[in-house]
């Protein structure tokens, strides 16, 4: 549809062209600052391949301290809800954007891992793991030893 048809078409519908307008900016503009944020916050000096090698243990781990009744609950919703964010197909940053789509869930996951490694400390979280040390030690570069 060309400008002058769109316009009548809202126009007859009630829909005001400035609105719609407007709130295409305003997600385009959330999701360029949520952009920004994810790439100051991405953890640094770690390569993609090292994640990638280390996501089993992590999954266990993650199974591990939700399953876990003696975790604290809010860690334990925190981590539950980190797993539905993950495999949820709705996302900040479509997963077809090239090298950035993922970028969303890894950010998520780093917040909600240093929010347990805060509640729980590292040392609980290394009772836990079930991995190698070198893939603790990676861990621990991402979220932080305090």
């Amino acid at each position: 549809m060309t400008g002058p048809v769109l316009d009548r078409v809202c126009q007859r519908r009630g829909v005001d062209l400035g609105l719609i307008v407007g709130i295409v900016v305003g997600l385009v503009a959330l999701w360029a600052v949520l952009l920004v944020l994810f790439w100051v916050f991405r953890p640094k000096g770690v390569s993609a391949r090292e994640i990638v090698r280390v996501i089993p243990d992590l999954l266990r781990l993650l199974r591990s301290l939700i399953t876990d009744r003696s975790t604290p609950l809010d860690v334990r919703i925190v981590l539950a809800g980190l797993m539905v964010w993950i495999v949820s197909p709705i996302d900040l940053i479509p997963e077809f954007v090239p090298v950035i789509g993922p970028l969303d869930e890894v950010v998520v996951a780093i917040v909600a891992l240093r929010y347990t490694r805060r509640r729980l400390g590292i040392e609980y979280l290394r009772s836990r793991w079930s991995g190698s040390h070198d893939g603790f030690a990676l861990l621990v570069r991402v979220i932080g030893s305090t």
